[in-house]
Formats: structure tokens, sequence, C-alpha cells
């Protein structure tokens, strides 16, 4: 009996440790679900204990998952910025009309709701490019930036999404997957310029832009979908190039 006790005791162990990390594991799904419903909504600036309570869990297994709100804010758009590049390579891989290809790529990121987590920073480096290949030579906008900061809580004292490589310090370009996205999207311009098909003065930004502000927060999924949609539709017909 004593032989059978310690089995049972050793094969009991693990079995009674697995739902634990079972639980963890499905904690962390809501939590991050949680995070990119509210941060959607809400901005960037929503508090970690908006997230808990959508996420249905304690505010301290929040941060037992992300010590700081920094920690999740640069999580939700690291995973949003790896998304947005997927979709752009997709674009680019099946479609070979430039214009089809930038068009596709704009309407899958908008249906997706991506441009509610696109990263502030993004836009702002997207913006900073734009400046400087204007400066270097004809074919793009220069002046001023023409990109707003994304959303409540941007801005804020204090606010960071990059952690150690926030905007004003190295640069949020030298984040994880950054530079990867917008020279992905850099092709799709590019190409759809030289076509022809896409106003010459309309930038990275412009592009990444139109992702950001095309995809209203409304409480009604299909209301949402249909205004995104007709929304996006319009600013299409911005982009393209009108006969001189």
């Amino acid at each position: 009996m004593g032989a059978v006790g310690t089995v049972a005791g050793a094969t009991g162990g693990p079995a009674r440790s697995a739902p634990l990390r079972v639980d963890a594991q499905r904690n962390l799904e809501h939590v991050l679900r949680a995070a990119r419903e509210v941060f959607g909504e809400l901005g960037y600036g929503a508090p970690m204990e908006d997230v808990a309570r959508r996420a249905r869990v304690g505010v301290g297994t929040v941060y037992r998952r992300f010590p700081s709100k920094d920690v999740l804010v640069r999580r939700i758009a690291e995973e949003e910025t790896a998304r947005l590049t997927d979709q752009a390579r997709t674009a680019l891989g099946q479609e070979d009309e430039p214009w089809a290809a930038l068009s596709r790529f704009l309407r899958t990121s908008v249906a997706s709701g991506a441009g509610r987590l696109l990263p502030p920073q993004v836009l702002r480096v997207g913006s900073e490019q734009d400046e400087q290949a204007a400066s270097e030579g004809p074919g793009t906008a220069g002046g001023e930036s023409r990109v707003p900061h994304q959303r409540q809580g941007v801005g804020e004292p204090g606010f960071r999404v990059s952690g150690p490589h926030s905007a004003g310090e190295d640069g949020i370009e030298d984040e994880p997957g950054v530079t990867e996205l917008l020279e992905v999207v850099g092709r799709l311009v590019g190409r759809a310029r030289e076509s022809g098909e896409l106003r010459g003065d309309v930038t990275v930004a412009d592009v990444l832009l139109v992702i950001a502000t095309a995809a209203p927060a409304l409480p009604d999924p299909a209301h949402q979908a249909a205004a995104s949609a007709r929304l996006l539709d319009i600013l299409l017909e911005g982009l393209r190039s009108r006969p001189a």
C-alpha cells in the first residue's frame, strides 16, 4: 500500500500542478484579449484596472504577468506591428497589381481592427522618415507632419510604449518589428506610386494614418464594420491619382 501511495503521490503531483499551468495560460489569454479590447476602445491611456475588469481577473493577476503597464502596452503593440507586417507581406505576395496590393492591405488591416492598436510611435516615425525623404527629393509631401497622435493617452506625462527605446531617445525604429513594418509598407507605397495609381504626395505615414483612423470603435459590430468599409472607400478614393 505504501508503494502504491508513493506512486499515486508521484503521479498526482504533476496532475495537481497541471490545472495551475492551464489556469495561468487561460488568465494570460484573457488579459491579452481584454487589453486589446480596452486599448482599442479607449487608447493606450486606459488604466490597468479596466483591463483587469474586462478580463474578469484581479488587477494583481494582471501585474503578476505584466509588472508595469509599459510592459503590457509594449506586448500589445509588438503583436499588432507583427500582424500588420504579415498583412502587408500577404498583400505583396498575392496581388500582382500595385494598387490592388495596397488596397488589399488597407482593407484587411482596417477590417481586422488593426488601426485601433497601431503603436502611436509608428505614425511618428513614418512621418519623420517621409519628411526626410521630402527634403532629399521630389515626390513626397514636405512641411509639417500631418500625422496626429493616436487616441487619448498618447503624449501623457510619463507615457511610453516602447520601454527603453521610446520616442525621443533612441527611436521607435529600433523596436522589434517596426523597421520591418515600415519597409514592407514602403514597398507597397512605392510600387503604387511608380504605377501612377497612387498620388505622388502620398507617404507611408499617410497610409498608416488611414489604418489608424478608418477603424472607428463603435458599440454595434455590424455598424462598426459598415462604417469602416464606407470610410475606407472614401479614403481610398482620396489616395488615388487623378488625370491632370
